[in-house]
């Protein structure tokens, strides 16, 4: 059976509820197709002592504040996941959950939505889909022979899990050091990176980030110099509980090591160091196979893009893949502005 909308958002994480609400308020008739099973998007999946970078109010989506957590200034991953159920009840968005897509395809004027439940036609579609299901691991020598266990941050959870094992956490982001931070003091632990970690001002939150991204934005199609954006400022924001690590010494940067061993690792002079646990903080990529049949990717995988909308396909806007689709706008506090533009934009194509 094949269904009719006008426009079809897949992915119902905060950046497609930031659409949902935008295009609820144009009166624009559309759905929501989302993989998970449960409100919530990828927060619902985050390790049990995440936080925000910023207190609730500054980490809203578009009208509707965050509450306040009681006892908690920077809200956990769980709050977040009440919130943005919340927020979908409350708009009464049309989220359909536990729906895989499976390919989005042209099809004469419209677009055609191939899913596990069924297809879509629509005049427009808004793919939010995120990262978090396409972690990244890189190519590491001796990354295949390593007989411990490996897991990405994605699968991370919980320090008591590592107890008393020797851990080597790899990458030196926001994940490697809140990560490492959590496990310092529960572990035999090795915070590898390949640069010396840059701690941002203890002062900066999510606020000051999402203000120096729309900076650079603007100055980038202002033609003015790059000012290098969040990047200039550092790679961690120093949260509570990884100022606390680092101020107490308990997080401790080694230099990367070259390659991994059948039972740990190997850095260029020879140093090895045993290890039952390597935990890969390396990032992630978008997911983004569904729009392959569009034929639009560019040679790294990434769609070009001018503003939210594809370059190649104007009946297509992307969503909460980085400062690509706009500025911050992988963040809860940037998730707005991009899905009100999109929103916008397709209220003016002729129907």
């Amino acid at each position: 059976m094949t269904r009719r909308t006008r426009v079809v958002v897949i992915g119902g994480g905060q950046s497609g509820l930031a659409a949902g609400y935008h295009l609820r308020r144009l009166g624009i008739d559309f759905t929501v197709l989302d993989a998970q099973a449960a409100p919530g998007g990828a927060w619902q999946h985050a390790w049990d002592s995440l936080r925000l970078f910023s207190p609730a109010a500054l980490s809203s989506l578009p009208g509707r504040l965050m509450p306040p957590q009681p006892g908690e200034p920077y809200p956990d991953a769980r709050h977040v996941v009440d919130y943005l159920a919340d927020y979908e009840k409350r708009y009464e968005l049309p989220v359909q959950h536990g729906v895989q897509v499976d390919g989005v395809h042209r099809d004469g004027p419209l677009l055609r939505v191939e899913t596990d439940t069924g297809g879509w036609r629509a005049h427009a579609v808004i793919s939010a889909t995120g990262t978090w299901s396409r972690p990244f691991l890189p190519a590491v020598p001796g990354r295949t022979s390593f007989r411990g266990e490996q897991l990405h941050a994605a699968c991370y959870r919980r320090p008591r899990d590592f107890t008393g094992k020797r851990v080597i956490v790899v990458g030196g982001g926001n994940s490697g050091a809140q990560i490492a931070a959590d496990l310092a003091g529960h572990t035999d632990l090795i915070w590898a990176t390949r640069r010396p970690p840059r701690f941002l001002p203890d002062d900066v939150d999510g606020r000051v980030l999402f203000d120096v991204a729309t900076a650079r934005r603007r100055a980038l199609e202002a033609g003015r110099t790059d000012t290098g954006g969040v990047a200039s400022l550092g790679d961690v924001v120093a949260v509570p509980p990884v100022r606390h690590a680092r101020d107490h010494g308990l997080l401790r940067a080694t230099p990367m090591f070259a390659r991994l061993t059948a039972d740990g690792a190997e850095w260029p002079d020879g140093t090895r160091a045993e290890a039952d646990t390597v935990i890969w903080c390396t990032g992630f990529r978008p997911a983004l196979s569904h729009l392959a049949p569009l034929g639009i990717r560019g040679p790294r995988g990434r769609i070009a893009t001018s503003g939210t909308r594809a370059a190649g396909e104007p009946r297509l806007h992307l969503l909460g893949y980085g400062d690509w689709t706009g500025p911050a706008s992988a963040t809860l506090i940037g998730a707005g502005r991009p899905a009100r533009d999109a929103a916008r934009e397709i209220a003016a194509l002729p129907t």
